[in-house]
């Protein structure tokens, strides 16, 4: 216990350091763009070579400050992924400090439930579901954030369609989504813009904002201009049909998630009685219910009793959830 305590303050402390580093490195990097650009750097005998974007600059600043933490996501291919999870969610944080938020609940609920005697046999499982909050946190701000660019979506594409008739051109009216519209969608619009005005080929931009963005609609409607950047036609009464399909898409979804609203509140009801009554029996008849917290067996029990459970909730989610 003494081990785990020392082993977890240990890890603040490192993480406090890496933190105090982190921001001493990025206010000097700061303050050196600063200095150059407004032509206020001193220059010395000999130059060092700066960094070309800003880009490198973070790369130098996380290897320097959390390398091992960079060294062991990478090693596993998992860098690039929390990044692109952390991107969707729009969260400006790095892959190392979500990773650093998974181990300290992990952790912190691990020697809090280690330290009641009573339960030391669920420290492990209690650890294991603090430790994965973080990330269900990230996951569900991504979720939502998701779902509000594609109920803004349909409503940006009759706008480019409307302004693109008044004679605009389509670069320009993605621009112009920025201004007329909210978050997120007026943030990714005003990126995929910026990407193609600093050159980068408009085929490019979109194809990255269809990475960036991973919704059915936005695939359908990178493949529209890019079909008809190569063959030609009317973009502006394609995209108006395109908006039209997606909100007819919108109410079928609602039709369906009405009609299956009574098997997702059965499999719920299905999946909160048994924890109900075991919560009930243990305060009724706490002796009878410690069987499954002392008895070798009752670990065997419990477990596959809470297995089956996820099983059947899953597989009760999986037949009343339909992707239109």
């Amino acid at each position: 216990m003494s081990f785990a305590i020392i082993l977890l303050v240990v890890w603040f402390c490192s993480v406090a350091i890496w933190m105090l580093i982190s921001g001493a490195l990025k206010t000097a990097d700061v303050d050196r763009i600063r200095q150059r650009l407004a032509g206020t750097q001193k220059s010395g005998k000999k130059k060092k070579k700066e960094p070309a974007a800003p880009q490198n600059l973070i790369q130098t600043e996380e290897h320097v400050t959390s390398k091992y933490t960079v060294r062991l996501l990478q090693k596993y291919r998992v860098h690039e992924k929390l990044q692109e999870i952390l991107d969707q969610a729009g969260l400006r944080w790095h892959p190392t400090r979500l990773a650093h938020a998974c181990l300290g609940c992990f952790l912190g609920a691990y020697i809090l439930v280690w330290s009641l005697a009573d339960f030391r046999s669920i420290a492990l499982l209690a650890g294991l579901i603090a430790g994965c909050a973080p990330f269900v946190y990230v996951w569900r701000k991504r979720a939502a954030r998701m779902k509000k660019f594609e109920e803004q979506f349909p409503e940006s594409l009759e706008f480019v369609a409307r302004s693109m008739r008044a004679g605009h051109a389509f670069s320009v009216s993605l621009e112009m989504i920025h201004r007329e519209f909210q978050e997120p969608l007026s943030g990714e619009f005003r990126r995929t813009f910026e990407e193609h005005n600093l050159g980068l080929p408009l085929d490019m931009a979109l194809e990255k904002l269809a990475k960036r963005v991973p919704s059915l609609d936005v695939h359908f409607f990178v493949s529209a201009v890019m079909l008809q950047k190569r063959t030609g036609g009317n973009l502006a009464e394609i995209l108006d049909k395109l908006a039209y399909v997606i909100r007819e898409r919108f109410k079928l979804r609602g039709r369906i998630r009405a009609v299956s609203a009574h098997g997702k509140m059965t499999g719920l009801a299905l999946t909160c009685i048994p924890i109900a009554v075991a919560v009930i029996l243990f305060y009724v008849n706490p002796e009878y219910a410690k069987f499954f917290f002392v008895d070798e067996v009752g670990h065997y029990m419990a477990g596959a009793a809470i297995g089956l459970q996820l099983i059947g909730y899953a597989v009760i989610k999986k037949i009343v959830t339909i992707e239109v």
